[in-house]
């Protein structure tokens, strides 16, 4: 958890004060014009503390993360949360990357191992994997509170808050719940997590995790539409959306085929009636500190995010 008396960014202060935290996601695509992701971030600002930027994910090369983390924050106002994978660049590479981060303004950084290259569209590439997720926190750990690296004095140390991930739905989930204490004892100070829909294996993986005292925002995806939906169910690994909710999207799809400003409230309203159970219960329970929503390109969902968390309190 983050000090109080070692605050960088917005994102650091609410954790330190333990308040409940929602967080967005951007998703730069390949180009070098962002401002489709900055209008984005722009409409998602005044409900989010901050959003993560991602770094190529599933191995598809897209914009550098970093440069549209600083370009977006500088441009939409909207604190970020830069997302840094350890499957392209070696440590001496991460290190002056994260030094760079601290000269462009970023404060917050999201520790992950990446993708492979092999998932995605430049299949030739070589991964890297010089670190994993929990050496590279306690290498952002190690320059942030001793202002070295490797015993060498860094003359103006980087000041950044690191978070890591975890997946609820990995298989055993024992095994991942020691992954979870591996990143807490490299200094992790929060947790976001994969998507999840089951309630009972997301209760049962973070009441395994409760003993490392460290926050976890729970990752949800809520779906703007039946065609995301199957395409998140069919393509993205590790996760799976339950039946019913695959069988109401479609649904409301049909429903409302030729009426799409009601299909559209009707998405938003349905993905209300998920969540707004699913996160009283883990709320009743203490076992949530904040939310992270990974619905990118989906920034009006945020109010009524806002409204279940309200409601939820």
């Amino acid at each position: 958890m983050a000090d109080t008396n070692h605050v960088y960014s917005k994102l650091g202060e609410k954790l330190a004060k333990g308040e409940f935290i929602l967080t967005g996601e951007l998703e730069p695509e390949k180009t070098c014009d962002l401002s489709h992701t900055i209008g984005e971030a722009k409409e998602m600002a005044p409900y989010v503390v901050a959003a993560n930027v991602t770094d190529s994910p599933l191995g598809i090369v897209t914009i550098n993360s970093m440069a549209a983390t600083h370009i977006i924050q500088k441009e939409a106002n909207l604190e970020c949360i830069w997302q840094l994978t350890v499957r392209d660049v070696n440590k001496l590479g991460i290190a002056g990357m994260i030094m760079g981060a601290q000269a462009l303004g970023i404060h917050n950084v999201l520790s992950l191992t990446g993708d492979h290259p092999y998932l995605g569209d430049m299949r030739e590439s070589k991964p890297v994997f010089d670190l994993d997720s929990a050496t590279l926190v306690k290498l952002v750990r190690e320059m942030v509170d001793t202002g070295k690296i490797n015993g060498h004095e860094i003359e103006a140390p980087p000041k950044l808050h690191v978070g890591a991930a975890a997946n609820p739905n990995a298989e055993p989930m024992e095994a991942e719940a020691l992954k979870i204490g591996r990143k807490a004892q490299a200094g992790a100070e929060f947790i976001q997590t994969q998507v999840v829909y089951d309630l009972d294996k997301t209760i049962e993986f973070l009441t395994a995790i409760k003993k490392y005292k460290i926050p976890v925002l729970l990752g949800i995806f809520p779906m703007k539409s039946y065609a995301i939906a199957k395409g998140f169910d069919t393509f993205v690994p590790g996760v799976s959306v339950p039946k019913d909710i695959l069988g109401k999207w479609k649904g409301i799809k049909t429903e409302y085929k030729t009426d799409k400003k009601m299909q559209k409230e009707a998405y938003d309203q349905a993905n209300f009636e998920f969540f707004k159970p699913f996160i009283t219960e883990l709320r009743k329970k203490k076992l949530l500190d904040g939310i992270h929503c990974m619905a990118v390109h989906y920034p009006r969902i945020f109010p009524k995010l806002v409204e279940v968390i309200k409601s939820t309190n």
